[in-house]
């Protein structure tokens, strides 16, 4: 299998497409690419025909978007596990998920990811509103595992909020207790260490995702 991904410092969907091989320990040959560089886009060409990132290439199977990536390494390699196994948590795993995979606009767009920073962003009321949603879920679901993940175990939940514990630190967003107490367990979990030590050899800057003012 063959990952397609972008700067760790900015890509956050490569991120979470990234996360599932890594705290799974699944074996996969990783491309990195240069955001938006005709490199990017000739490299892509074949593979993604939404010339983005993540895209997993695995034999003549072709997929190019983060959830669909993390469900198909869940079926066929991880046989169910990355989701909860009891069905009433797997339903409310799987909305959470999709609520990111669609939804938070405001937070995404005025808090885009940038590992290697620290800024200061003025919020919109939106996107505060945003912040508190996300807050107010990881707390509910920090009552239920406490110092764990979302729902216990480690699921594809977890994979799609887990460039928001970044984000929120670059942006030095402020979170109720329970909710620090998660953004510290993904912080401080081997594959984000991992992705932040390779997002730190890099050197590119891609300006569209220098938001904010440094502090």
């Amino acid at each position: 299998m063959k990952l397609y991904i972008g700067n760790q410092n900015y890509s956050s969907w490569s991120l979470r497409g990234w996360l599932i091989f890594a705290q799974n320990n699944i074996q996969v040959d990783v491309v990195k690419l240069t955001l938006f560089t005709d490199e990017f886009y000739q490299s892509l060409q074949a593979v993604s025909p939404a010339a983005k990132v993540p895209a997993l290439v695995d034999n003549d199977v072709a997929i190019w978007d983060s959830l669909a990536i993390l469900e198909y390494i869940n079926e066929n390699v991880l046989g169910g596990k990355a989701w909860p196994q009891n069905q009433s948590l797997r339903g409310k795993a799987r909305a959470l998920a999709c609520e990111m995979h669609s939804g938070f606009s405001a937070l995404r767009n005025e808090l885009p990811m940038n590992c290697r920073a620290i800024r200061k962003v003025d919020l919109s009321d939106l996107a505060k509103k945003d912040v508190a949603r996300v807050d107010a879920m990881w707390s509910e679901q920090m009552k239920q595992n406490p110092n764990a993940w979302l729902f216990g175990e480690w699921s594809i939940a977890d994979a799609m909020y887990a460039p928001l514990a970044l984000r929120f630190k670059t942006y030095q967003i402020e979170l109720s207790d329970l909710a620090r107490q998660y953004q510290e367990k993904v912080l401080q979990s081997e594959a984000i260490q991992q992705w932040l030590a390779e997002a730190s050899l890099e050197n590119d800057i891609v300006e569209e995702d220098e938001a904010g003012t440094d502090i």
